[in-house]
């Protein structure tokens, strides 16, 4: 069995290709970009990588090239369940939850990355396999786009081949997002898959007179409407509100899932591959999920989430939304009649054009 030899990280930060905004965020000026590419004795190679919305890239930096390099370095490449717990308990006390876990995400893929890699496999595939075609939506981070602008954004959408959409929400008014969604229902028609996302930005009895106001327009669910902390509070919502929840992309660990599964508060276990542990932990979460018999979608990283979602029997929607990784990616994600196809090649398939990536070198 191949071990590790190096372990190299990169930061970079990428500037989305027009205005984007949410509820919490704001205007998201730059993307950030972590990426790893771990090596083994034999010149074999994993990448993984992580994102952020603008801040905390530089920590994740030093942990892949500090710390999670350290802890690595030497050691048989293939033994990856304990490598993610030599990283997660190596890295807990200082940074649970934080930049620590994100710099997990990225190396816990570049294992699985370089794993199938070595096997010949596809990573769809070696995770099991279900069904490579996966149904996909095209996420829009759209808070500030006027009526207007947002149906030319889902006319684009439409062209490319999504046959499900989710929009923002979280205005100053309530009114107002009760427009943007009923202008979008009338030109999707009824049946149409439809989300909304709110970005945690409102209160428990906030948040179920959304619900109740949204609902008259039948969104497949409404996602994120509190903070991520509080599984009771989203038992709550999804009770007295009326629609269902997808939550967890603020998730970080399988822990976390469990207390909201648990609880009662989510429709849709929503996963984000980046941030939750990585493949390890994303395919714990939808395995868990299946226990309880909900169907589990995803947040983000959309050419690498759907070879995961490939794999999972229980899988509802892709979330396919670009922050501009996709200019530096070779083969970006294939959408063929609505859903996204997970490539055939081995490892995750993704080929990054690290010499246009220097330009955006943190």
């Amino acid at each position: 069995m191949a071990r590790i030899e190096s372990v190299e990280a990169g930061h970079y930060r990428i500037a989305p290709e027009s205005a984007i905004a949410d509820s919490t965020h704001g205007d998201i000026l730059a993307f950030e970009l972590n990426t790893v590419r771990i090596r083994d004795a034999d010149g074999a190679e994993g990448m993984g990588y992580t994102f952020t919305v603008g801040r905390n890239g530089a920590a994740i930096d030093a942990t892949l090239r500090i710390e999670v390099a350290e802890l690595l370095r030497g050691e048989p490449a293939d033994d990856i369940a304990r490598l993610w717990h030599r990283l997660w308990w190596g890295m807990h006390y200082g940074g649970r939850g934080g930049a620590a876990v994100l710099a997990l995400s990225a190396a816990d893929i570049a294992l699985w990355d370089l794993k199938a890699r070595r096997a010949g496999l596809p990573l769809w595939n070696l995770l099991g396999g279900f069904d490579p075609a996966v149904p996909c939506y095209a996420g829009g981070i759209d808070l500030k786009l006027d009526v207007d602008a947002l149906l030319a954004q889902t006319e684009r959408n439409l062209a490319r081949g999504f046959r499900a959409i989710k929009m923002k929400v979280g205005r100053p008014r309530l009114s107002e997002d009760v427009e943007r969604l009923r202008a979008m229902r009338e030109h999707l028609g009824d049946g149409f898959p439809l989300m909304v996302d709110a970005n945690m930005k409102w209160g428990i009895d906030e948040a179920i007179r959304a619900a109740r106001a949204l609902a008259r327009w039948e969104p497949l669910w409404l996602e994120e409407p509190i903070v991520p902390d509080d599984p009771a509070g989203h038992a709550r919502v999804l009770r007295e509100g009326g629609l269902p929840i997808a939550a967890g992309e603020n998730l970080r660990s399988v822990w976390e899932f469990r207390q909201l599964i648990a609880a009662g508060g989510v429709s849709y276990p929503e996963p984000d591959v980046t941030n939750c542990g990585g493949v390890t932990a994303f395919m714990k979460i939808a395995h868990l999920a299946e226990a309880f018999n909900l169907p589990v979608t995803s947040h983000g990283a959309h050419e690498l989430t759907v070879h995961l979602l490939a794999a999972c029997p229980n899988r509802s929607w892709l979330e396919a939304h670009g922050f501009g990784l996709e200019r530096f990616v070779a083969e970006p994600l294939r959408i063929v009649d609505g859903k996204a196809v997970a490539p055939d090649r081995p490892g995750h398939g993704i080929e990054l054009d690290w010499r246009a990536l220097e330009a955006c070198r943190a």
